[in-house]
């Protein structure tokens, strides 16, 4: 008998034999735990992905108003995760105003994964060309994930790094936006940078990607755990970015690091007021 597996709200329940394995969806799964061998041989998931309400997202995001990297840096170091949190340099803004910090923002993660093609290239003429295009887009590379986009979202892109894709590009960004997004984080390539720019949307990145997605790359998970920058990400962790990159708060720690981060935040505005003072210099956009 074949292994059939059915999605039921708050448990994956899978038919092996004559048997049932259940499972629920955001319990923990130990990695000495096997599950049926006909189970792990079709895929299963230790790290399970937890759901949390608009609500939920909405009350935590207003504990971390106003932080920076630097001091979500320091609230994980005092709850004991030193570095846990920062992504590798490496990824940094597409662009920087000093104005108003435009490139600045906070929300909760929303994963993607996309992995290299696999499928064989061939020679066709300009007609095939546009076909094939409209086809890898829309069944191996589409963005199923905007439907869970809403207000706050930060789009988090584990791409495939060493290739020409421009996974993100000025169209699909606006896009994103519309949803509610408030940034983009991606491990591969940004294409249509100028565009971006002229847009003002936040987007850290890796390096210049000027390909399309057809051909180069394929959609291979949605809000599963990912790894960028040297930093595992899970789906509703809480995301930081300015111009001393990004950093990652994972939900299970989130409020304890926002208060010390607060507490810091404040000790350095009331410090750097009083320098401020010292040296006759009017408030500026820091300060807000």
């Amino acid at each position: 008998m074949k292994s059939v597996i059915y999605l039921l709200v708050g448990f994956t329940l899978v038919l092996v034999g004559g048997g049932t394995w259940m499972v629920a969806q955001d319990s923990p799964r130990p990695a000495n735990h096997v599950p049926p061998l006909k189970v792990l041989r079709g895929g299963y998931q230790f790290l399970t992905t937890k759901v949390y309400s608009k609500d939920d997202d909405a009350l935590l995001l207003e504990e971390f108003a106003g932080l920076r990297v630097a001091d979500v840096s320091d609230g994980m170091d005092a709850i004991g995760l030193p570095n846990a949190g920062l992504l590798d340099p490496e990824i940094a803004p597409l662009w920087v105003n000093s104005e108003d910090y435009g490139h600045r923002f906070l929300g909760i993660a929303v994963t993607v994964r996309f992995v290299p093609k696999r499928a064989v290239q061939m020679e066709r003429d300009e007609s095939e060309f546009e076909k094939f295009v409209a086809d890898w887009h829309e069944n191996k590379a589409a963005d199923p994930f905007i439907h869970i986009l809403r207000p706050g979202s930060v789009m988090i892109i584990d791409d495939a790094a060493r290739n020409e894709s421009g996974t993100v590009n000025a169209n699909n960004v606006l896009s994103w936006f519309t949803r509610g997004c408030v940034g983009v984080v991606t491990s591969g390539g940004v294409r249509d940078s100028d565009e971006i720019l002229s847009q003002r949307m936040p987007v850290y990145h890796r390096k210049q990607g000027r390909g399309i997605r057809a051909g180069r790359v394929e959609l291979e998970s949605v809000n599963r755990p990912v790894v960028l920058g040297g930093v595992c990400i899970m789906p509703g962790d809480v995301i930081v970015a300015d111009g001393d990159g990004v950093a990652v708060v994972p939900r299970m720690h989130a409020e304890r690091v926002a208060r010390y981060a607060q507490r810091i935040r404040a000790q350095d505005l009331e410090n750097r007021r009083e320098l401020y003072e010292q040296l006759a210099r009017p408030a500026d956009v820091s300060f807000r």
